[in-house]
């Protein structure tokens, strides 16, 4: 036991040690570390660490802001660049061989799904009751920690997320034109649909407009962010005490019966289910349509391509539409984007997992969580009022800056002093502060962080099934009846295993 207490001790006196190396400014310029700690002890050598990370670019970057890294924290960094079309492949193929590195980034919630049986099979080390011992990792919010748990214990640590970003993003001079204030209700969005729909919002003299835009995804499309207004449970809801799937309550199918009367109205593109995201953008673009529902903080990438088409077009944004009889709410993820995982096969001791575990701690100071998401001052970006105007050389940003986000821990809620960006576009400010504001509305999944074996196996397949389902009612190609027998066959092929064994899972996580 002393043995133990004195390697604890040792491994927090060196994290503080090197962490007092990362403490001054927010970029790349601090004061540097590794200098002899109190007492004239010599400072611990530099620590080895391995990592496979995530390339959403189509270069590997330069290695100027690892090399800035390995300097602040002490350590010699080998970093696995992998393309991101095949990271799930390279993942669990090392899984199989026992390769994994020190630290395993997995890319979303479907990765950690897919990792549980390993997990349980004691492949990966628990850290949650660690993660008190270290400043900034303390800081992760517990609730998303929690939608990461196996079995209600931690093994991960996150890459945050917004939880929300979903709103309207709609031609303000349309609406100014026609005389519409920003709808607020169900009803006051549809009769802005209709107004754009009869009374020539663009002025050509034909009535050739297409109100809302829409396109082939019920999730990150209109369809759930509407469901969410009329007070659908985000995917699982408790109902009689018990969860059921969100297309078994009755505002989901309220959310089916709007859409399927818009598209008899014709108040949404007629072949929305086969509609690209592409398609569906370019129709706003080119002024055929005026609402959009997706992520807000698309409007910054939207409004240049819409003014360069039409020099007086202005976008305005919208979160908060009320329709349920409980207010306004909307539906989130469960506020992880990558999780990282600690193989045991490539950590062997306690001891060595706290020196990683430190390391990344040190990720999550003020000086190294902004370097790894913004770069270096003067480089990468510049300080204008305290807040960040990145290099308008993306190339640059794409090459040195990019990659290394897919290595943050945490994020702007949970890094202290993380620097924001500073929006040039009103209307982009405008839209990240919508998505700050729905973080107080929000509907989280129950689900999130439940386990069953029979959706793991069949949850695709079984949700195309409601995918079609869905889409052939909106359609007019089924009535209810013809829904409800697309549950029964549901519920027939696994889905009420499904159910069954969310509620046990459910049940024991209580």
């Amino acid at each position: 036991m002393k043995k133990k207490q004195a390697s604890t001790i040792l491994a927090i006196v060196t994290a503080l040690a090197v962490l007092a190396g990362c403490g001054g400014g927010s970029t790349a310029t601090g004061s540097q570390s590794g200098e002899a700690p109190a007492g004239g002890e010599q400072a611990k050598g530099p620590v080895s660490i391995s990592i496979m990370a995530n390339l959403h670019t189509p270069e590997v970057p330069s290695d100027k802001i690892e090399k800035i890294i390995e300097e602040k924290t002490n350590t010699n960094l080998e970093i696995q660049w992998v393309p991101d079309g095949t990271y799930d492949e390279k993942v669990n193929a090392s899984l199989a061989t026992g390769t994994l590195p020190q630290v395993t980034y997995l890319k979303n919630a479907a990765s950690l799904v897919n990792m549980r049986d390993a997990i349980r099979n004691g492949q990966f080390w628990e850290i949650g009751p660690l993660l008190d011992q270290y400043p900034n990792l303390s800081r992760l919010k517990p609730d998303v920690l929690k939608n990461t748990a196996v079995d209600g214990k931690i093994y991960a640590l996150y890459r945050e997320v917004p939880l929300s970003r979903q709103g309207i993003i709609y031609r303000k001079d349309w609406a100014d034109k026609l005389g519409l204030s920003t709808p607020t209700t169900i009803d006051e969005f549809y009769n802005m649909l209709k107004q754009f729909k009869e009374n020539d919002p663009d002025g050509n003299g034909k009535d050739d407009t297409i109100p809302l835009t829409d396109r082939n995804d019920l999730i990150y499309g209109a369809f759930k962010t509407i469901s969410s207004w009329f007070g659908t449970p985000n995917n699982w809801g408790e109902k009689d005490g018990k969860l059921a799937p969100e297309f078994m309550f009755p505002e989901y199918m309220e959310t089916m019966k709007f859409f399927k009367k818009l598209h008899q109205e014709g108040l949404i593109n007629q072949d929305f289910p086969v509609t690209s995201k592409t398609d569906q953008q370019n129709l706003l673009i080119t002024g055929k349509a005026g609402v959009y529902i997706g992520a807000m903080g698309d409007v910054s990438s939207l409004h240049p391509k819409v003014v360069e088409v039409n020099p007086n077009a202005e976008l305005d944004v919208q979160n908060k539409i009320e329709g349920g009889p409980n207010g306004f709410g909307i539906w989130s993820v469960p506020g992880y984007g990558s999780v990282i995982l600690f193989p045991k096969t490539a950590i062997k001791s306690e001891e060595e997992l706290k020196d990683v575990l430190a390391f990344m701690d040190q990720l999550m100071s003020t000086e190294l969580g902004n370097l790894i998401y913004w770069g270096i001052e003067g480089e990468h970006h510049k300080l204008e009022d305290g807040k960040v105007v990145p290099s308008e050389d993306t190339k640059l940003t794409d090459r040195e800056v990019k990659p290394y986000q897919a290595m943050q821990v945490g994020g702007p809620l949970t890094v202290e002093g993380f620097l924001e960006a500073k929006h040039i576009l009103p209307v982009k400010a405008k839209s990240e502060q919508l998505i700050v504001e729905n973080n107080d509305y929000l509907i989280e999944d129950p689900s999130a962080a439940l386990d069953s074996k029979t959706f793991n196996e069949k949850g695709v397949q079984l949700q195309e099934m409601i995918k079609d389902g869905t889409y052939q009612f909106m359609l007019g190609d089924i009535d209810e009846a013809g829904f409800q027998s697309v549950i029964d066959n549901w519920l027939k092929s696994g889905g009420q295993q499904i159910i069954d064994e969310y509620n046990a899972s459910y049940e024991a996580s209580k």
